[in-house]
């Protein structure tokens, strides 16, 4: 289960603050996000070895996607396509609004259950794909929205339950000044409460399943794109900018 925060605050100069942390299988191979699809010109994400696609991609316009897995569909499947390559087609349209159209009328059942987040300085969209029909896509509203295995804010969530309440009473990071603090520790939090690994945001190495990467982006109102990944388990290694090309 991997966990994505965002926050969408139309009309502010940085409308849009991500925080994501990307659990997998330990020994699935991945590189850091780089422009590793030329046929994508200035899309940057990480790239899954496996597959090819990314959990993670930011295009030229300032388009975002993430794709997180949805409860039991873990991994790939026989006859399933990657939903690595959701994010990248989100990525390479104009705007946020064209890229949940153009994955809502794609067929979920070519895909395993998925949940997608899609996002500009514009607007920001989840996308339920379920396995069967089309995507259902559901504008994320103003505020704190955090997305893992579940709907986004769902308090069946473990995870949810427990980190939502703190993400929204967190001071927002600062991008500007370059201050991300509060988010990245709370990123980093593997503290085990009554529900165990369940409601970690950094999940443990646990049956060869864990944290492996994150990452905080930001996106401003006059076209600006911020990415900063940590290469391993936040806590375990510093955040740092990504190259981002235009």
């Amino acid at each position: 289960m991997c966990t994505l925060i965002l926050l969408f605050r139309p009309g502010h100069p940085w409308p849009v603050l991500v925080a994501a942390n990307r659990d997998e299988r330990l020994d699935r191979p991945w590189d850091a996000p780089a422009a590793h699809w030329p046929e994508e010109p200035g899309t940057v994400g990480g790239r899954d070895r496996s597959a090819g696609g990314t959990w993670m991609a930011l295009g030229a316009t300032g388009v975002l996607g993430a794709v997180l897995n949805r409860p039991g569909s873990l991994g790939p499947a026989p006859g399933k396509l990657s939903r690595g390559a959701l994010p990248l087609l989100a990525a390479r349209q104009a705007a946020a609004a064209a890229a949940a159209e153009a994955i809502g009328r794609l067929d979920a059942g070519l895909y395993r259950p998925f949940n997608l987040v899609v996002a500009d300085h514009r607007a920001a969209f989840f996308l339920r794909g379920l396995g069967e029909g089309s995507p259902q896509i559901v504008p994320l509203p103003p505020g704190i929205s955090m997305v893992t295995a579940h709907d986004p804010n769902d308090t069946t969530s473990p995870r949810t339950r427990r980190h939502l309440p703190r993400f929204r009473a967190a001071p927002p990071p600062d991008p500007d000044a370059g201050d991300w603090q509060g988010w990245e520790a709370l990123l980093a939090d593997d503290r085990q409460g009554e529900a165990g690994v369940a409601e970690t945001l950094r999940v443990p190495p646990t049956g060869g399943f864990g944290t492996v990467c994150a990452s905080l982006l930001a996106l401003g109102a006059a076209g600006q794109r911020l990415w900063r990944f940590c290469p391993a388990p936040p806590g375990r290694a510093a955040f740092a900018p990504v190259d981002l090309p235009g």
